[in-house]
């Protein structure tokens, strides 16, 4: 079905417009991302309605996705395991969430710590798209924080237990996805924006 789609969707880019190679093949990136994206969320929400969870996959996704966009992270090299570790992420742990209750002390410690684990890592760059430029590292960093810190906030002010428990464990996936460490683990290079400007002698 991907092939399909793909090979469909690229002719129908070449037959209307005029693009080199280099530029087709940005774009052939964009669209598989955006497919597997798709495809990927799709079963997730049908998995999350099987088991009579999709409000709170809904309101995890929205909540995680607000940090992940400014502090990026690691992504799978391949895509089952991407789908895997997504529905183990979106499925698994809103049912968990449900269950578990922090007190506002043990909110504001944790809180604390990972808002100093997203300053200090964020953003975590990828290989195939490390973010050169040093004033846009210093925004989605300083980005990152604050966003981190409101999350903190909504943990501790906002009554719903589960609501409350998607923000602060959102900040300790995310925490998770950009530490060097996980990249280390998985063997995937970490700073990836060092080895770009080193290679391009920037």
């Amino acid at each position: 079905m991907k092939k399909i789609i793909m090979n469909y969707t690229m002719n129908l880019i070449k037959n209307n417009g005029i693009y080199d190679d280099e530029k087709l093949a940005v774009i052939k990136y964009g669209l598989e991302g955006l497919y597997l994206t798709i495809s990927k969320l799709i079963i997730i929400l049908f998995l999350a309605c099987l088991l009579n969870i999709l409000k709170e996959v809904i309101i995890f996704l929205l909540i995680y996705n607000v940090i992940r966009t400014t502090s990026f992270g690691l992504h799978a090299t391949k895509s089952w395991i991407c789908l895997l570790s997504s529905t183990i992420i979106f499925i698994g742990f809103p049912i968990i969430y449900k269950y578990l209750y922090f007190d506002n002390y043990l909110k504001v410690i944790l809180g604390l710590i990972l808002i100093l684990f997203i300053y200090k890592n964020a953003p975590a760059d990828t290989h195939k798209r490390p973010i050169v430029n040093q004033k846009r590292r210093m925004f989605f960093k300083y980005s990152s924080t604050f966003i981190a810190i409101i999350f903190v906030f909504c943990s501790i002010l906002i009554n719903d237990n589960f609501i409350s428990n998607c923000f602060i464990f959102s900040l300790f996936v995310q925490s998770f996805m950009i530490a060097p460490s996980v990249y280390k683990l998985f063997n995937l290079p970490y700073n990836n924006y060092l080895t770009y400007l080193a290679n391009n002698n920037i």
